[in-house]
């Protein structure tokens, strides 16, 4: 009797179990990345580094900051011609007029006649904003023209940061002058900081035998006040206390990406011919956009990533924060409310929202939220800790001795919109009084009324 060939059993090959191993640590990577970094407590850089990322990835997917960076591209267009006019003004009082010229003919190679047509825009405009008449008129708008340009930057950054106040009218015109006087002289001397000081210096010397050094030193120099440029920006543009270490790491980013993307341009706009046969004269017009629409999104990813920096600590526990119950979430809000009570029953300073997160262990994300929540419910007050940035510090709305946990919990559960359903409380009356009486008996869950018999 012939026996059936039974089906064999063939372990699998090197192959399959190659990749049978690098999906299991790849779905492992990815739950680290998603969810356990947050569990991992460890202060060692490069877990900050890959929290850092996880929150820049993630708050810019979030909050669409490629369309900030189109808007900013269009609002520098508007003011590029006020903004060179500065420049050139400032160039000139310093003797940097030439080189800025030779500056912006080497960024756009090929594009003589474009330069010097907006080389004449900038002649005209200055020559209007400082003769006759208008010399005041033209001043003040060139000025209006650069302050709304910053004011548009710092609403991006803001909005970056996640800060709703910004600035004064007073204050921008005190904080944009200034700016306006270092962060131009900081753009031109790292923009042309090799070819002027190893230019004057070989007129004066003989520094033949050292030129390469020179030269290599120069623009290492010109490198580092790009970075000081950048990271200069991120910390004064923000309405808020931004750390220089975390702005000098983002600027020092953001630099680096600038200058890539301007080594990219000037090599590029020798490869592309066909924009010269599409639009002549104007093929300078789409690749300056596009190189405007790239920095911007450099400039504003460096801001991200300098806000993420300084605030890991806002993240903790960020996937259990997002899933808290809402049993959970009103002993978080009681917590908080308790020790804000305290304090002001024992005449101390109020806290702000990070120190109750220092002093209570609960993620400051969570602390933010809940102080939000108890001041809508009228329970909790702001006070300005600084005028000049946005930072509260939080005290009782109420006297501290009349707030109860009835009162919290009422208040709590009557935050936020109701009966605004026509025929609601009618229709579902026996409901209505069913819930009434389950909340007057306390929160032990002892309710036995069947919701089979409520309609």
């Amino acid at each position: 009797m012939a026996t059936q060939k039974q089906p064999s059993s063939k372990a699998p090959g090197r192959f399959a179990r190659l990749r049978d191993k690098l999906m299991t640590k790849g779905m492992a990577a990815w739950q680290y990345w998603t969810d356990g970094i947050w569990r991992d407590t460890r202060q060692v850089w490069w877990v900050n580094v890959l929290k850092t990322v996880n929150i820049s990835v993630t708050s810019f997917t979030n909050k669409d900051l490629q369309t900030q960076a189109c808007a900013m591209t269009y609002r520098t267009t508007l003011a590029i011609v006020p903004a060179l006019a500065l420049l050139f003004a400032i160039g000139r009082g310093f003797g940097f007029k030439n080189l800025l010229v030779d500056e912006l003919f080497a960024l756009f190679p090929g594009q003589e006649r474009a330069i010097a047509s907006a080389m004449s825009f900038v002649d005209g405009y200055l020559s209007q904003s400082s003769e006759g008449l208008f010399v005041g008129i033209g001043l003040v708008f060139l000025l209006w023209t650069l302050i709304s340009l910053f004011s548009n930057v710092e609403e991006t950054f803001n909005y970056v940061w996640g800060v709703t106040t910004g600035r004064s009218f007073w204050r921008k015109l005190t904080d944009y002058t200034a700016m306006l006087l270092i962060l131009p002289v900081l753009l031109i001397c790292a923009s042309g900081l090799a070819l002027f000081v190893s230019s004057t210096l070989q007129s004066i010397l003989d520094f033949s035998f050292m030129t390469p050094v020179i030269k290599m030193l120069f623009d290492l120099g010109s490198v580092l006040l790009t970075w000081l440029f950048f990271a200069a920006c991120y910390k004064l543009f923000p309405n808020t206390k931004v750390k220089w270490v975390n702005a000098l790491i983002a600027g020092a980013l953001a630099g680096t990406g600038f200058l890539v993307l301007q080594w990219l341009f000037v090599s590029g706009q020798l490869y592309v011919t066909k924009y010269n046969a599409i639009y002549g004269s104007f093929a300078f017009l789409p690749l300056m956009l596009i190189w405007l629409q790239l920095t911007w999104m450099v400039t504003i990813i460096g801001a991200l990533i300098c806000y993420s920096s300084q605030n890991i600590f806002l993240y903790a526990w960020s996937s259990e924060v997002n899933r808290i119950s809402p049993d959970y979430n009103y002993k978080v809000v009681v917590v908080i409310m308790t020790v804000i009570a305290k304090r002001f029953a024992r005449e101390e300073q109020p806290l702000t929202a990070v120190d109750i997160a220092e002093r209570t262990d609960i993620p400051v994300r969570l602390v933010t939220r809940s102080v939000d929540i108890l001041c809508d419910c009228g329970l909790v007050s702001r006070v300005i800790d600084d005028p000049k940035v946005e930072i509260f510090r939080y005290q009782p709305a109420l006297d501290a001795s009349s707030i109860t946990l009835g009162l919290v919990r009422k208040r709590l559960g009557t935050h936020g919109s109701g009966n605004f359903i026509p025929g609601f409380a009618k229709q579902y009356k026996a409901i209505d009084a069913a819930i009434s009486k389950s909340f007057s008996q306390g929160t032990d869950y002892s309710d036995t009324v069947r919701l089979v018999d409520l309609m």
